[in-house]
Formats: C-alpha cells, structure tokens, sequence
C-alpha cells in the first residue's frame, strides 16, 4: 500500500522502517538528516503533509504532543487538506482524548476513517516491533489496519471507540510513572541506608516487587545510564494529560498529580531531555544528595 508516515522521531523512524521492510511505499514529511536512511531504502520525500495524504491511501502520524496533531492535521497544507474519500488517518501519538474525538469527527465529515492508536514499549520496542497498540475506533477500520499494526506490534488490541486508545495509554502512563517513582524511592532507601542498590535491585527481582520497570529502569538508575529512551519531557505530557483528565471528571489521583510535580521539578532542574529513569536525581536532590 501507499502508506503516509509523519512524525520520524525516536520511535517513529524504526516504526516506518518496519513498514518499509514489509513492501508499503512509504511517503515521509518533515525528513531530517537522521532520517534519510529511509530515503535510502525507498522511502519518498514529499514537500507538505498535503502531499503525504495525496500520495497515500493510510496516513499514520506519530508526534509529540495533542498541538503538533492538530497542526499537521489541519493547519496550512496539513493532512486534512490533501485527503479524499475513503481514505484512513491513525495518530499513533499519546495525546489528549478529548481533542482526539474532535479530530476524528472532522476526518470522518470529509468522508475518511479515524483511528487513535498510541503505543507502549519505548525505542526498544519500536526497534524490535513489539510495541503495544491501544486502538480506539470502529471494528472494520481496525481490521484495515491491522496488518500495519502487526509490522509494528505484538500486543494490538482494540479498546473501544475513537478516543479509547488515548484512554488506555493514559492509564499506562500513570502505572509506569508512579512504577518509576516507586523504584527510584527504593533504590535511593537502599543506597542512604548503606546497602548496595545493584544487590537490593537484584534481590527484589526474584520477589514480588518484580517488575519491567525494576529490571530495566532500576538498571538505568544503578548504572546513571539516563539516555533516552522515553524523555521525562514528553512522559510529564502524559502525566498532564492525565491530571487534567482528572480534573475534568472530578477525579481524585493524588500520586498521579505529585509524580508530575516530580517531573516538574525534573524539568526545572535541566533533566528534562533524560529518560524518565533519571526522576531518581529529582528525588537524591529533594533528600540533599549529589546530582
């Protein structure tokens, strides 16, 4: 197929390679330096995200945050613009529910299908195509689109309506950040009381405190191998999105709400581009620690 793919960042470069390696002409806007290897494997260059959705029948975004959607979507030579009937746009970003329905209404009124899909798995998971796909929409576009989806994922499951996969990602993002937070208060427990936390991480991986979270962050937080990863930048989007869902639902998420603030304070503090790990030297600094 004639494939559109917009957003070449950490995890969307691997992902349309994939693509790539399964025979789909792809069709790239916004390509940068580090991302003309997909040029190189016959990837096409277009000028304008119009011309993304001209050339393609699927157009698959993949981009920071619910503005930068909108703006490919419908600003000034955006997506919008260059669709005709029966074509299918699928925002593989994590972005805000709420807004997602909004866009899907005004593809679905040119005559398109609409599906928000975001992921779960980081760069590793983009890399090894085995990302969880939480997807929102109708049953007959999933199936659509599910070929693409098993180039690039392991566990694609079809949450509900449009929006319900940006649901579903929201609700993973809290579990992994409170998770974060959790192991980083452990470790920094073990380190200030004396004990070795490379020892103490590797004696709780064989209890109940097992976790991916602890096995791979905990790693990163042991050895301070903070490269990104998942930026504590883009993960407190996440958290924000989640405590305005909140707010909106008269909903109470207290740890949800502090581990942001962490992450504010992370932020503050020049680690924002650190992968979401690195929250352990908010923490250290809170106690008075090093940095």
């Amino acid at each position: 197929m004639n494939i559109g793919f917009i957003g070449l960042g950490v995890m969307g470069r691997p992902m349309a390679e994939h693509l790539i390696d399964a025979g789909h002409t792809l069709h790239l806007s916004r390509v940068k330096e580090n991302s003309q290897k997909l040029v190189a494997r016959g990837g096409k260059s277009a000028a304008s995200a119009k011309a993304v959705a001209e050339a393609s029948d699927i157009v698959i975004l993949m981009l920071p945050d619910t503005p930068d959607v909108e703006a490919v979507l419908f600003g000034p030579d955006g997506v919008a613009s260059g669709l005709t009937e029966g074509k299918l746009v699928i925002d593989m970003s994590s972005i805000s529910p709420v807004a997602t329905k909004a866009f899907a209404r005004r593809i679905e009124a040119l005559g398109c299908d609409y599906l928000d899909a975001p992921v779960s798995g980081g760069e590793v998971g983009a890399k090894a195509a085995s990302l969880t796909i939480m997807v929102g929409g109708q049953q007959h576009v999933f199936e659509r689109a599910r070929p693409l989806f098993e180039k690039m994922g392991k566990n694609i499951t079809l949450i509900g309506g449009v929006g319900d996969g940006q649901t579903a990602k929201v609700a993973n993002q809290i579990i992994v950040g409170l998770t974060i937070e959790a192991v980083a208060e452990a470790l920094l427990f073990a380190r200030s009381a004396g004990a070795d936390p490379a020892k103490v991480r590797s004696a709780l991986m064989g209890g109940f405190a097992s976790s991916r979270i602890l096995e791979v962050h905990g790693e990163r937080m042991v050895t301070e191998a903070f490269e990104p990863g998942f930026r504590i930048r883009l993960h407190r989007k996440d958290m924000t999105l989640a405590v305005d869902a909140a707010r909106a639902l008269d909903l109470s998420l207290p740890n949800t709400a502090a581990t942001q603030q962490l992450m504010n304070a992370a932020i503050a503090n020049g680690d924002g581009e650190r992968d979401h790990s690195a929250l352990i030297r908010t923490l250290d600094l809170l106690a008075g620690g090093p940095r």
